[in-house]
């Protein structure tokens, strides 16, 4: 029974909302953007390890465990494509911010939102469209939405490529304003969008209701698996220990706004794919902020490891 009706129920969010949510992610792309500059991604080619080892987790690894999990686990159909989607996505925003706090690598961290997020305008929905397509049960929902992979790239684009570019622009030729301008912007933006997602869940609270508990071990999961995933990598690779935290933290916390904006304007609000995705934008709050205090208490000694 759960299956036929999550599979077939539809999220209530508005074109308005749609739009207001288009713009909230783009302010903070921005907001981000605004710490970055053009001699950050100089420093990639001086020390190219951690950035390609971060880049690898989260759009190659990240993906492909998620489809082993998908596999195993054998979730509904559109619980399965939202998986997806929130693996194909980059990192999220709060990263940094989780980052610093966690006594990471902040410069680490802002490079590779900047890297990912402009990979991500080709990888995610390359990612959404093989993952999806190789699983059967997901490949059916692919084929009755026929996403257009240009207009999903457009859209890609100007939330997240545009903002960046535009934001890195202001540091360079007004780093003062730039300055100022990112004091207010994140915790506003933010604090904007995690009202947002808590309107969202609370206006569709009776159907969420109906299948939190079908959802939330899923996402624990899943989100762990994503945190593991970086850290394993990272520690493979014997980065610094500090390189370490930025790529585990990077790979945990997604986009999962970015992949809300996709699935209400590609999939109509798929009920199992919104309810996964916005589950996932709250629970990453909770576990990358409580791993980010444990860090934060925890001193760095020279060498690898956690």
């Amino acid at each position: 029974m759960i299956n036929s009706t999550l599979d077939s129920a539809r999220i209530d969010f508005s074109t308005e909302t749609l739009w207001i949510l288009n713009s909230v992610l783009a302010l903070i792309m921005f907001g981000v953007a605004l710490h970055i500059k053009v001699s950050d991604f100089k420093a990639l080619f001086r020390n190219p390890r951690p950035v390609l080892v971060g880049v690898l987790s989260q759009f190659f690894v990240l993906p492909c465990l998620t489809f082993l999990l998908v596999l195993i686990v054998q979730p509904i159909p559109s619980i399965a494509l939202g998986m997806i989607l929130v693996a194909a996505c980059p990192g999220g925003n709060i990263s940094n911010f989780i980052t610093s706090y966690a006594g990471g690598n902040r410069a680490l961290s802002v490079t590779l939102t900047a890297i990912a997020t402009l990979l991500a305008i080709i990888l995610t929905p390359l990612n959404l469209s093989f993952w999806g397509s190789v699983y059967p049960p997901t490949q059916a929902i692919l084929k009755e939405v026929s996403i257009a992979p240009m207009e999903m790239i457009e859209i890609v684009s100007l939330i997240l490529g545009v903002p960046l570019i535009f934001g890195i622009w202001i540091n360079e030729k007004f780093p003062v304003l730039a300055v100022k301008l990112s004091k207010y912007l994140k915790i506003i933006s933010l604090g904007f969008f995690v009202c947002l997602i808590l309107f969202v869940v609370y206006t569709n609270r009776l159907l969420i209701e109906d299948y939190l508990t079908y959802v939330f071990w899923i996402v624990i999961l899943h989100n762990a698996i994503a945190f593991l995933t970086g850290y394993s990598l990272a520690s493979a690779a014997k980065l610094p220990r500090v390189d370490i935290r930025s790529i585990t933290i990077e790979t945990g916390i997604q986009n999962s706004g970015l992949g809300l904006v996709l699935i209400f304007t590609f999939f109509e609000g798929l009920g199992g794919m919104a309810i996964l995705t916005a589950f996932w934008g709250i629970w990453h709050l909770i576990s990358g902020l409580t791993l980010g205090s444990i860090w934060a208490y925890k001193p760095l000694r020279e060498g690898v490891g956690g």
